[in-house]
């Protein structure tokens, strides 16, 4: 086993034994010999589109099992022995209707007929494999991670009738390199790194295009962090439409719905603010789940990566859907709800009203852009000095508390626009208001970026500016691998500058560290105080 593609990998250089996401050897073993199947899938792919052969059933496939890899989505090996398998019989299937033919490499591999034997062959999709140049491994490790977490956002968005033949185009192009016999220099791989960060530009661009067509423009909008009395189903993961089926199912059946993690910013979405049993949210970040969900006296349901092995104590209350997994738990097929209802109407839920807390969510381009004028007013007034994105993954690794000592420290005459469940950090503190606008703003869930780069690049044009002129600092925390692919993204459209945190990747060498530095200028996060000095002077 070797792993590295998370921020929290051991030791800062891999995972050899176990992944310290609770992955096992096996099922990493299976996840690498997946990606080597999809790799002989996309050389298919990319064969066939020569021919003018596009399946979309194929490319949606493609990205699905691509996500299955993401760092906390399956840790079923039952799962990936149907993937691999599957994987191949689509290729034999598209290879035979576009008649071409591979006689080596991972477009003719032919899976072992037992899982253990699966396991066995892995191998030859370890991201360790093959003797290139440190660099260019460091540069293919990028460009994968990278690729998973566009995987994820095409996967979203697909689901919700929004996709793009180019940007799966990209993928299988992407799964192909390496072994679609085109030699590469450094310089190549550096440009299908950026290409893959213009592809999840679009692939953001789809899915927000597929969340507020199907549910409207997110407004400001209070959530209770407290609770009422009755029962209850927490909702973690990223995905509107599962969230939406479930209200739906649990109409009238006294179940109070709770958001946990990143679906804390759906409570913004008119479609589901509709619904008056959708009451507030739960918990903080998905690394804290082991400490909070015992306390959850209802049903838990998981729609896409986050989730950590379930403790005894609760474990018996999770539940599964869409591309997550986890061994011996009860998966939901088809937005059928139905155990998950049943299990809740069992447990006690709450038997008091806590009403607690509220933050405030739903600051999507729509709202912060309806008040553009008072914005720009303030900046030109002085009002507003500075504008800090700070935002990404959150993790349990130590150093992260950075990150709320930060906004913390941020003056009163600045904003912070922030998104994903870094948020977490500090998403209840009450930093108050700049002439009515607040200074904390949540634009909502990671690929949300998408969001706040409209934004930014709307203000810049109101200042006649380059968005790296405007008095705008982005601040970022990753974990995992649609945090590569949005980092890629910012650098793809030119935005330089950016603080990354809490520790640099593992999988990027020194060398490729310092093109990054030399031609977009990021650095480490060191101290709050001393970050907002270098920032503010």
């Amino acid at each position: 086993m070797f792993c590295n593609q998370c921020e929290q990998t051991a030791k800062g250089t891999g995972c050899t034994t176990i992944g310290v996401c609770g992955k096992q050897p096996e099922v990493s073993a299976l996840q690498d010999l997946t990606i080597y199947a999809l790799r002989g899938l996309s050389l298919v792919a990319l064969a066939a589109r020569e021919k003018g052969i596009i399946d979309a059933k194929i490319d949606e496939y493609t990205a699905k099992a691509l996500f299955t890899t993401l760092t906390n989505v399956n840790f079923d090996p039952a799962r990936f022995d149907v993937y691999v398998r599957e994987i191949v019989a689509h290729r034999k299937a598209l290879a035979a209707r576009a008649g071409v033919d591979f006689s080596e490499g991972p477009a003719a591999f032919e899976p072992a007929s037992t899982l253990d034997g699966l396991v066995a062959q892995a191998e030859i999709g370890s991201v360790t494999a093959g003797a290139e140049d440190a660099d260019i491994r460091s540069l293919k490790q990028i460009l994968l991670y990278g690729m998973k977490g566009v995987a994820a956002y095409v996967d979203h968005a697909a689901i919700l009738g929004q996709t793009d033949a180019a940007v799966f185009g990209f993928l299988h192009k992407g799964l192909a390199a390496g072994y679609d016999g085109v030699a590469r220099d450094l310089g190549a791989w550096i440009e299908l790194a950026m290409e893959c960060g213009r592809a999840n530009l679009r692939a953001m661009e789809l899915l927000d295009a597929g969340n507020t067509t199907t549910y409207g423009h997110p407004v400001p909008t209070q959530v209770p962090l407290g609770h009422r009395k009755g029962k209850c189903i927490l909702v973690s993961g990223h995905d509107l439409k599962d969230l939406f089926e479930l209200l739906k199912q649990t109409e009238g059946k006294g179940i109070d719905i709770y958001t946990h993690g990143e679906m804390l910013p759906t409570h913004a979405y008119p479609e589901l603010k509709k619904f008056p049993h959708f009451y507030g949210h739960f918990g903080t970040a998905w690394q804290n789940q082991h400490k909070e969900f015992p306390a959850f006296p209802g049903a838990i349901l998981f729609t896409t990566n986050c989730i950590q092995k379930p403790q005894a104590s609760y474990a018996a209350n999770v539940f599964t859907t869409g591309l997550v997994g986890w061994p011996g738990l009860v998966h939901c097929e088809n937005h059928d709800f139905t155990p998950v209802i049943n299990k809740a109407l069992e447990l006690p839920g709450f038997t008091d009203d806590v009403p607690g807390k509220t933050v405030t969510v739903g600051f999507g381009r729509n709202t912060v852009m309806s008040v553009a004028p008072a914005v720009i007013d303030a900046v030109k007034s002085g009002a507003i000095r500075h504008f800090f994105l700070v935002g990404g993954c959150d993790g349990a690794k130590p150093g992260r508390n950075y990150y709320t000592e930060f906004v913390e420290k941020t003056p009163a005459d600045t904003v912070v626009l922030t998104l994903a469940c870094g948020k977490f950090r500090f998403f209840d503190k009450d930093l108050g208001t700049i002439g009515g606008i607040p200074r904390l703003l949540d634009v909502g869930q990671c690929n949300d970026a998408y969001s706040a780069i409209k934004i930014a690049s709307a203000l810049a044009e109101a200042f006649n500016c380059g968005v790296n002129d405007l008095p705008l600092s982005l601040v970022l925390s990753w974990y995992e691998q649609k945090a590569v692919a949005i980092l890629l993204t910012l650098l793809a459209i030119g935005i330089k500058d950016i603080r990354l945190g809490p520790s640099l990747p593992a999988f990027v060498t020194p060398n490729v560290l310092k093109f990054l530095v030399d031609n977009f200028n990021i650095k480490p996060i060191s101290t709050a105080d001393e970050d907002l000095k270098a920032i503010l002077g």
